[in-house]
C-alpha cells in the first residue's frame, strides 16, 4: 500500500470514528464571552485544558457566534494540524478547523503591528478558492483540484490568545476558532487543471525568509502529503457537522513552516518555488 492510499484509508477510519455522537461540554457563555473579551484586547486568555473533539466543537460555535456579530459573514475556513510536526508540537493526531472573517484577510505587503495580538505567530500557508461545489463529494487532491480555480500565497498571522498555548490539545485549538487572527494574501495564480499543476502544488518548496535571510523552507507534500488534502479532510469533518464549502469560499490549507513570532522591524517574504512564476507574498512588522 502507498503512503497516500494508507494515508485515506486512515482519513476512512478517522472518519467513521468520529462520526459516533458524543455529548458536548462546551466552555460556559461567561467562560467563552472572557475567551472573546481578551481576544480583543489582544491579551492572554485562561488556557482551556481537558478539553474533548466535541468540547473543543461547541466552544468554538459559540466563540464564532461571536466573532461573526463582530467582523461579518465568513469567507472561508481555516484547516489547521494539517503538518505532522505541527501536530506533534499540540500533542495532536488529527487536524482541526476554525473559520475565516473578511477582515482578517490583508493586501499584499501590509505593514501589521508585531504586537497584533495576546500570542502573535507567523507561517507560511496558502489559500484556495471554491469554484465548484462539487468539491464536498472531494475523495483525492485530483477532486479538489478539478473543484478550486486559484491557490493564493498566503502569510498567515495566527494568534494562539490564551495564557499557556503549550498546554493547548487539538481540541483547545479547535475551541480558540484555531487561533484565527489575520493573513496577508499574495496575487492569485490561476489554476491549470492538469496533473503536471497538481504534481507542483505537491512538489514546491516554500520558502520564508526575513530580512533577506533563510528562516525555513518546506514543501507542498508536508502537508497531509498533498496540500489539497487538507480540503478532503476539511470537507468530510465539516459534513460531519452538516457544514458544506460554498462557491467562493477560500480554505486557508495549513502551514509550510514552523510557527515563528514577529519582530517589530522584520520583513517577511514567503516564495513558493516551482508553482508557475515563483509567486511571493510579503508583509512587514512594526
Amino acid at each position: 500500500m502507498t503512503m497516500h492510499r494508507a494515508w485515506l484509508a486512515a482519513l476512512a477510519v478517522l472518519a467513521a470514528t468520529s462520526a459516533a455522537p458524543t455529548l458536548a461540554a462546551c466552555l460556559s457563555d461567561a467562560e467563552v464571552a472572557a475567551l472573546l473579551a481578551a481576544y480583543e484586547a489582544k491579551t492572554p486568555a485562561v488556557t482551556p485544558e481537558g478539553l474533548n473533539a466535541a468540547d473543543g466543537e461547541c466552544t468554538r460555535g459559540k466563540l464564532n457566534k461571536l466573532l461573526e456579530a463582530r467582523l461579518g459573514k465568513p469567507v472561508g475556513y481555516k484547516a489547521g494540524l494539517t503538518n505532522p510536526a505541527v501536530q506533534k508540537r499540540f500533542g495532536a493526531d488529527a487536524p482541526v478547523w476554525g473559520t475565516l472573517y473578511a477582515n482578517m484577510l490583508l493586501a499584499n505587503g501590509a505593514v501589521v503591528d508585531a504586537a497584533f495580538g495576546a500570542r502573535p505567530l507567523f507561517e507560511a500557508d496558502m489559500l484556495v478558492r471554491i469554484s465548484d461545489e462539487a468539491v464536498n463529494r472531494a475523495k483525492t487532491a485530483d477532486d479538489v483540484l478539478r473543484a478550486i480555480d486559484q491557490v493564493i500565497p498566503f502569510i498567515e498571522l495566527p494568534d494562539l490568545v490564551v495564557q499557556a498555548p503549550p498546554k493547548l490539545n487539538g481540541a483547545g485549538i479547535t475551541a480558540i476558532n484555531v487561533g484565527a487572527r489575520l493573513g496577508v494574501m499574495g496575487a492569485p495564480v490561476p489554476v491549470q487543471r492538469t496533473a503536471e499543476f497538481g504534481n507542483a502544488l505537491r512538489d514546491m518548496v516554500v520558502v520564508v525568509k526575513g530580512d533577506g535571510n533563510e528562516l525555513d523552507r518546506g514543501k507542498g507534500s508536508d502537508i497531509l502529503e498533498h496540500p489539497l488534502n487538507a480540503v478532503v479532510w476539511l470537507v468530510q469533518d465539516m459534513a460531519r457537522e452538516g457544514k458544506a464549502l460554498k462557491k467562493g469560499d477560500l480554505v486557508s490549507l495549513g502551514s509550510f513552516s514552523k510557527l515563528m513570532p514577529p519582530k517589530p522591524g522584520l520583513a517577511v517574504e514567503i516564495s513558493y518555488e516551482g508553482l508557475p512564476g515563483n509567486p511571493k507574498v510579503n508583509v512587514s512588522f512594526k
